[in-house]
């Protein structure tokens, strides 16, 4: 294999995908070796163990291999995941690992580094050029956008790339996506990642036989999968871990301080308490609690670090009622268990928040390319949490079951970044850093 001419980078909040543009101008995933089998998606995920034998004193690793790291020492391991919902805020600066302080560029360029090593050969010889893929809109109440280019900038330059080039990830799945076109279109992107929800209309057309685009309107939202994922939790895990009971300080009754749930919005956080003056103040409360076993199984959990397993519950669970009625959500860890019958309704009122949300956004998109509804021929959704049912009722109302298409969920961004370097001015659909 000859080496790639451009490389592809959706990094996301969850899962990070590379493509590479090879011989022909054929776009190609790279796939990663894990259990036995080959992955296109890597688990955007780093840990940290001390390790003497290693010049820093430290072993990193990234992926599922930092997943597996975490699971077998987590009481020695920093686990972080979701890292890039700090790209763009102005507020994070640094954190403190085993002793060395990292900024989100120090992260991002060790997480690269060991996604290059498990890639192997695919990328053991890298081109100068590198399109990565954007949000509309970065995560974060105060979401600086620059910032988070210039993070990004420096993170791939120390991987020895030259020219440094962004796409919006919703513009790279209609590229990805337009291949299937017959014909004209103005489409519609909905592109729903761990942390965002972005939207792109595009106008596609052919000329003398080549597709020609043309960009009409974006927008995006800071919502997507993770905040679904929090919402199941607030309502079958945090109560019966105690969130909403009072605790008795002598003649006061007291409610439990809901800021200790707050991290269920990701489990890498939940890890953090473990050691935090937050877990010795809960294990305190357990005394004083009205209902105490409920507190009881908060410090066990926590203590037990099985965060990781119950998301794991909250992903089978979401998945389940994507495709039933009805679905029984089943967490069992240590002395926990908690099993509950869930409709696809109540889970949907969960989310009417986040689903009003993007559906405001949508509005947006349409409003900046000066269209009503009618004026989209294709709605192309991609990204996991497309796969709700209520997310897709949302597009199907607005747009119409016929104009709706699905596919390649977690890989159409990646691919369609190596689409755009072949076009023969990609430049018209990239920025650079502060551009």
């Amino acid at each position: 294999m000859n080496p790639p001419s451009v490389i592809g980078v959706d990094f996301g909040t969850t899962n990070t995908v590379v493509s590479v543009l090879g011989d022909g101008g054929r776009a190609e995933l790279v796939r990663f070796p894990v259990e036995g089998a080959h992955a296109s998606t890597f688990r955007s995920a780093l840990s940290f163990h001390a390790d003497p034998d290693q010049p820093t004193g430290r072993a990193v690793e990234a992926g599922p291999w930092a997943i597996e790291t975490y699971l077998e020492d987590p009481g020695e391991t920093r686990f972080i995941q979701s890292f890039k919902s700090y790209a763009a805020s102005p507020l994070f600066t640094e954190t403190s690992i085993l002793n060395r302080r990292y900024r989100f560029e120090d992260m991002l360029s060790a997480f690269l580094l060991r996604l290059r090593a498990h890639a192997g050969e695919a990328l053991a010889t890298l081109p100068a050029r590198v399109i990565v893929g954007r949000p509309v809109r970065f995560a974060g109440a105060s979401a600086d956008a620059a910032l988070a280019l210039t993070r990004y900038e420096e993170a791939f330059r120390r991987l020895g790339f030259t020219e440094i080039l962004y796409a919006l990830e919703p513009v790279a799945a209609a590229f990805f996506f337009a291949r299937r076109l017959a014909e004209d279109a103005t489409v519609l992107v909905a592109d729903f990642g761990g942390g965002t929800s972005d939207f792109s209309i595009i106008r596609f057309e052919r000329r003398g036989g080549t597709l020609t685009s043309r960009a009409l309107g974006q927008s995006g939202v800071p919502i997507a999968g993770d905040a679904f994922d929090y919402r199941i939790i607030d309502q079958l895990v945090s109560p019966e871990l105690g969130k909403g009971t009072s605790y008795r300080d002598f003649a006061n009754l007291l409610p439990v301080p809901p800021r200790y749930y707050a991290s269920f919005a990701r489990w890498d956080q939940l890890a953090l308490m473990r050691s935090s003056r937050d877990l010795r103040d809960i294990r305190s409360l357990v005394k004083k609690s009205l209902e105490p076993e409920k507190l009881a199984r908060l410090v066990e959990l926590l203590e037990g670090e099985h965060g990781y397993h119950l998301y794991q519950s909250v992903s089978r669970l979401k998945e389940a009622l994507s495709a039933h009625e009805e679905a029984v959500f089943d967490f069992r860890a240590g002395s926990i268990v908690i099993r509950k019958t869930v409709r696809r309704a109540q889970f949907e009122g969960w989310i009417g928040r986040e689903l009003a949300a993007i559906e405001t956004a949508v509005d947006e998109a349409l409003a900046g390319a000066a269209l009503s509804p009618a004026g989209v021929d294709r709605v192309f959704l991609t990204g996991g949490t497309s796969f709700v049912p209520a997310v897709r009722r949302l597009f199907e109302a607005r747009f119409g079951a016929g104009k709706i298409s699905t596919g390649a969920e977690l890989e159409s961004i990646a691919t369609g970044l190596s689409l755009i370097a072949a076009e023969p001015d990609p430049t018209a659909w990239c920025e650079r850093a502060g551009g």
